[in-house]
């Protein structure tokens, strides 16, 4: 995964030179991704809320559309970097502009659109964002390397699409924002049992494990690069567990996980392609937390 603090602090450079910011910048990505993870390449880049549109308070007039030239500097990265990549803007389309996350496919062709459920309404104003029209649906695209759903700052004040994301099969959440927040979004993260990946313009940009624990955060500006295993287990405390040490003891390498004794929590993973992450778990005589927490609910049922 790479994403990115990006944008915050200066002016708008201008329409054409903030997409050539932003294929320099998954240009730098692609570099961290070869030198710094096992397949040695991206997957997924995600991209801070409306980072390609210009400000301004009439959403008619910072609107593109996919037709617009500039748009293919977008594509040429994807394709020149084989990734999937999540880029947002005020998207003109059929009469009417969303606020909008485009996903394109390592081809740099559309994969699919998510056009923000709840953009805001400030005070006393009777319109969002400028003129922006409500999405209402919550797709969860296939992607080769899992199911990718999206969400946009201010959704994460909502549950609706967080919940819809996840009776999805959504693996994996992008979620561009304008704001750093991180509590509601770790809450999401931790309750719907996915991966977020957010993204944003100042503070912190961050990779939220299922656990609800952040697994790789950049609090100033520039990339964050983060490799990520889809197969894994969210394991609550047990004193046979000892705070993840029992893992390391019984598989050293082969396994990896991160544990917070703060939080009682921890995400584990295999790194061995003959002994899976259930596995390794059974053998150890423990249970995920979502197994442990049913067995609980019967055993009150009686």
């Amino acid at each position: 995964m790479g994403t990115a603090v990006f944008g915050g602090g200066r002016p708008f450079p201008g329409v054409p030179e903030r997409a050539a910011e932003v294929s320099a910048l998954v240009e730098s990505m692609a570099a961290a991704a070869a030198s710094g993870t096992t397949r040695g390449g991206l997957d997924l880049v995600v991209l801070p809320e409306l980072v390609a549109s210009p400000p301004g308070p009439d959403a008619d007039e910072r609107a593109l559309s996919l037709d617009d030239p500039v748009f293919e500097v977008y594509r040429s990265a994807a394709r020149r970097h084989r990734t999937h990549l999540v880029v947002t803007l005020d998207l003109a389309e059929d009469g009417a502009v969303s606020n909008a996350a485009v996903l394109l496919d390592r081809a740099g062709a559309v994969a699919g659109v998510y056009r923000k459920a709840h953009p805001v309404a400030e005070a006393r104003s009777a319109t969002f964002e400028g003129g922006v029209t409500p999405g209402s649906a919550f797709p969860v695209f296939a992607c080769d390397f899992g199911a990718v759903g999206i969400q946009i700052c201010w959704d994460v004040m909502y549950d609706d699409g967080w919940q819809a994301l996840a009776a999805g099969g959504a693996e994996i959440v992008a979620f561009p924002s304008a704001s750093p927040a991180t509590v509601r979004t770790a809450a999401h993260a931790a309750r719907h049992r996915y991966y977020v990946v957010s993204s944003t313009p100042r503070d912190n940009a961050a990779v939220y494990a299922p656990s609800g624990l952040v697994a790789a955060r950049r609090s100033g500006p520039g990339v964050l690069v983060h490799e990520l295993d889809l197969s894994y287990a969210v394991l609550g405390w047990s004193a046979s567990l000892r705070d993840g040490l029992a893992f390391r003891d019984a598989f050293g390498d082969r396994a990896g996980y991160h544990y917070s004794p703060r939080e009682d929590v921890g995400l584990f993973w295999s790194n061995d392609p003959d002994l899976g992450i259930d596995a390794m778990v059974a053998q150890l005589g423990v249970e995920d937390l979502r197994d442990q927490l049913a067995r609980n609910a019967r055993l009150r049922a009686g």
